[in-house]
This record gives structure tokens, C-alpha cells and sequence, in this order.
């Protein structure tokens, strides 16, 4: 048991580190593209900080527990949302531009939503069971691919005005960009094996584990990055890398996963999908509350309000068993 703890201290002060070389990285990135932030973090960084759901999934689809798959994907957008904005907003009041309230956090809803119709066979009379197909792959792909273009649009956007990052060198950026990836899935890793250990020895369920430790597990990357960049007022970074990486999620790696096997849902993960539309519609909504000129401002006490949420979250995944 001391063991794990150890290591799990290990895997925050790697996280930790992580973090910050990776934000730096990113940040320096935007400045030298001078391009906004939110491109960066709708990309590199989302891709970036959802590469443990990605290995996840993969990993479940080629041992066939889809199960898993799919929980990990709306359990860590959950997480996401709820205690990865509600952390970094109490860090700091998170100022956005309009085309992040407007156009990327409905697009998350969309993408969400869509996941729903798709998982929804028997619900629209399409087949004897509710599954996640090859075509449904390609679908969710698709639209994945549309949203690359849509980023790629705002990549003419000019660099945000009232944080100037620090400029380094293009080899020093992506050395700390990749050295943040890495210690991220590292520090990540260690904390999620050691905290499901501690978990199994204090009896917990393997659904429980999943559902808690496995989702938050995956998504401290994220949860990181966005902290961090909170505390260093790059905002948009901090929300983009959240919103970039719900839509990573659903689109990306829902897409491939039923691209390498066939996912079965069963009908009470549709209960997991309204949280998620609902969370991030809670998000677009709070936007509106904090609005100043064409400022959009996610508030300390709005943050509290997720962290509450997200504690309520788990108590009712505890009841559900």
C-alpha cells in the first residue's frame, strides 16, 4: 500500500511537470503560427491530452470490451467538463472569444447528440439491438474530418492580445510538446494503476473503478493542461484543450473504435449521454451569464457549481452500482 501511494505522488509531480512544459510548448507554437490559441488547443493539445482514452479504446476494442470503451469516452467528458473547467476556473475566471461560445461548444453538443442517434438502433426501429457499426464509425469520422477543416479556418485568426507566451525555438517547442505528451500518459498512468490497487484493496467494484478512478484517470491530462494554463492566463488554451478534447473523443475515438470491432450499447448509457449534453449545454449557458462586450467569462462560482455537480455525478454512479 505504501508502495502505491509513492507512486501515485510520483505520477502527480510528473503530471505536474508535464503540464507545464506541455502548455509552454503549445503556447510558443501559437505564437510562432500567430494563430489563436483555441486552434492549438483544439488540436494539438486536445489530441495530445486525449491520447490515454485513445489507448484505452483501442485496447478495449481488440479484447473486445466495448463496454469500456464506451464508458471511458462519456465518463471522461463528464470529467472534462465538470472537474477539469470547474478547477480551472476557480484558478482563474476563464475569458473566451465568441466563436468559442458560438461555434466549438455547440459543435461538442452536436457531436453529441449525434452519437446518440447513431446508438440509438432499436429506439428508431433500425435494428433488434442498439450497436455501433463499421458505417457508424465512418459517420462520426466524417463529421471528425469537418471539424479539422472548421479549425483549420481559424488558424487565420491572430494570436491572442493580452497573453504574450514565451517564444521558443520550433525544435524546443515540439521537444516540449512531446516530452509533455509523454510525461503526461506516464504520470496518468501510474496514478490510475496505483489508485485502482489502493481501490481493489479497499473493495470497490471493478465498475466503480471504472466509472471513478479510470475516467478521472484518463482525463488528468486534461485536467492538467487546463489547470495550468489557467494559472497562466492563457484561456483559450485551458478551454480549448477541454471542448477539443470532448470532440476528440466522441468523433475520433468513438469513430475508430467500432472501425476495429462492433460496439453494443446497452440502453443505459443513454442516461451517461444526456449528462454529457446536458453539461455542456450547462457550459454554453454560463457563458452568457459572466458576458462582457464580446468577452465570455466562465466565473469562480460557476466553477463551484461543476465541482458540486461533478461530486453529485459520482455519488449517483455509486448508487447506481
Amino acid at each position: 500500500m505504501i508502495i502505491a501511494i509513492l507512486l501515485i505522488l510520483v505520477g502527480l509531480a510528473i503530471l505536474i511537470v508535464g503540464g507545464e512544459i506541455f502548455v509552454k510548448g503549445s503556447a510558443s507554437i501559437a505564437k510562432r503560427l500567430n494563430v489563436s490559441p483555441i486552434v492549438i488547443g483544439l488540436t494539438v493539445v486536445a489530441f495530445g491530452t486525449s491520447a490515454p482514452e485513445l489507448i484505452v479504446n483501442i485496447l478495449s476494442a481488440t479484447r473486445g470490451a466495448t463496454d469500456i470503451a464506451m464508458g471511458n469516452v462519456l465518463g471522461s467528458n463528464i470529467v472534462n467538463i465538470l472537474l477539469g473547467l470547474g478547477i480551472a476556473s476557480l484558478i482563474c475566471p476563464l475569458k473566451v472569444k465568441t466563436g468559442t461560445t458560438w461555434k466549438e461548444i455547440p459543435f461538442s453538443i452536436l457531436a453529441t447528440l449525434i452519437l446518440f442517434l447513431l446508438a440509438n438502433d432499436v429506439m428508431f426501429g433500425n435494428n433488434g439491438k442498439n450497436i455501433l457499426t463499421l458505417a457508424d464509425g465512418l459517420i462520426l469520422i466524417s463529421f471528425f474530418i469537418i471539424f479539422l477543416y472548421y479549425t483549420y479556418g481559424l488558424a487565420r485568426v491572430e494570436g491572442e492580445k493580452e497573453v504574450k507566451p514565451e517564444k521558443f525555438l520550433w525544435s524546443t517547442s515540439i521537444i516540449f510538446i512531446l516530452g509533455g505528451i509523454i510525461s503526461l500518459i506516464l504520470g496518468g498512468k501510474l496514478v490510475v494503476d496505483n489508485g485502482i490497487i489502493l481501490a481493489r484493496l479497499a473493495g470497490l467494484s471493478e465498475l466503480l473503478i471504472g466509472l471513478t478512478i479510470t475516467a478521472i484517470g484518463t482525463s488528468l491530462p486534461e485536467l492538467v493542461t487546463s489547470a495550468i494554463a489557467a494559472y497562466r492566463r492563457h484561456y483559450e488554451l485551458a478551454v480549448g484543450n477541454i471542448v477539443g478534447s470532448n470532440i476528440f473523443n466522441v468523433l475520433w475515438i468513438l469513430g475508430l473504435t467500432p472501425v476495429i470491432s462492433p460496439i453494443e450499447i446497452k440502453t443505459a448509457v443513454n442516461i451517461d449521454i444526456v449528462i454529457v449534453v446536458a453539461t455542456t449545454c450547462l457550459l454554453f449557458a454560463y457563458m452568457f451569464i459572466g458576458r462582457r462586450q464580446n468577452r465570455y467569462i466562465l466565473n469562480r462560482w460557476q466553477g463551484v457549481t461543476f465541482l458540486a455537480l461533478y461530486a453529485a455525478f459520482t455519488t449517483y454512479v455509486f448508487i447506481r452500482g
